[in-house]
């Protein structure tokens, strides 16, 4: 019997795929989970490459940076709420000058009649806390009619940006909803049969929240001091003023803004809801025993 005197073949080495690619050969490898990786599955590492999935999981380790305030600094972003609120006012007011009831059905008035029929919040209509502060003076209202949109929107554009980045979006509307409730609300509590509209409730709580982060974060608060300064003086100056929208919302906004500005930083998120929270719960039980006081012939 004989024997083969040559060696027995090695067997083939079997040449190494990407985990994501199968049919695709490669010989790199993640740094961070050792897979082989295609080039399309690469990203650049500090030393190496890491595949698509080891990048995601990282950067979910990495915390966002945030103001001081608690919001996500964004740098540039857009600030698409103070945008959105500026469209919808614009919005409104363009419906105002195709109808002429848009005004007597969605502005603030506690107590009034329509049609010889009752209507306003007393009556069940709580949207017009609301509403009121997105209309404006219509354009057959007088001298003062355009000039009141105008300068709501100018002052929005002006410093609605700058608190919206600081305070993240979510705080800042909920300041500028609750600052223009509190002007509708203060109205309602002093003069319910008096209607009024307007974002200018709205207007002079950010002018309140502007004041107190100012201060909080060290910035010159002088401007803020004397564009608020002629502005009070106007709404006491001018009788077709509703002084309830503008001190309403001026008081809401800044308090409100202390509460955001000056919460301790290891419970931000939980002081700013609860105290977002507690500001409307405060505001519908005003606005509820007001109403049981009218209901009852009270006024």
């Amino acid at each position: 019997m004989s024997t083969d005197p040559r060696p027995a073949p090695e067997p083939e080495a079997q040449v190494p795929t990407c985990y994501r690619h199968p049919g695709r050969e490669t010989y790199v490898r993640c740094t961070r989970c050792d897979r082989y990786i295609c080039p399309e599955c690469m990203r650049d590492a500090a030393v190496g490459h890491q595949c698509v999935e080891c990048v995601s999981e990282g950067n979910r380790d990495i915390r966002q940076p945030r103001t001081v305030l608690g919001a996500r600094a964004s740098g540039s972003a857009t600030p698409v709420v103070t945008y959105t609120l500026i469209g919808l006012c614009v919005l409104a007011y363009l419906a105002e000058l195709a109808s002429t009831d848009v005004v007597r059905e969605f502005a603030m008035l506690g107590l009034g009649a329509s049609g010889g029929q009752p209507v306003g919040v007393a009556e069940g209509q709580w949207y017009r806390l609301f509403t009121s502060m997105f209309l404006h003076q219509p354009p057959t209202g007088g001298s003062f009619s355009i000039t009141h949109i105008l300068f709501n929107m100018w002052a929005l554009w002006a410093i609605g940006p700058s608190l919206e980045q600081v305070l993240g979006r979510w705080r800042y509307l909920a300041l500028y909803l609750l600052s223009g409730l509190g002007g509708s609300v203060l109205l309602y509590l002093v003069d319910p049969l008096d209607a009024a509209v307007g974002a200018s409730g709205a207007i002079f709580g950010l002018f309140g929240a502007f004041f107190v982060i100012g201060r909080r974060l060290g910035g010159q608060v002088g401007p803020i001091v004397f564009l608020l300064g002629i502005n009070l003086v106007i709404t006491f100056a001018v009788p077709s003023i509703s002084w309830e929208g503008h001190i309403g919302g001026l008081a809401v906004g800044a308090l409100l803004a202390v509460a955001f500005a000056y919460a301790p930083r290891a419970h931000q998120q939980v002081v700013h809801i609860a105290a977002s929270a507690a500001t409307l719960v405060l505001l519908a039980a005003l606005v509820l025993i007001k109403t049981a006081e009218l209901s009852s012939g009270a006024i």
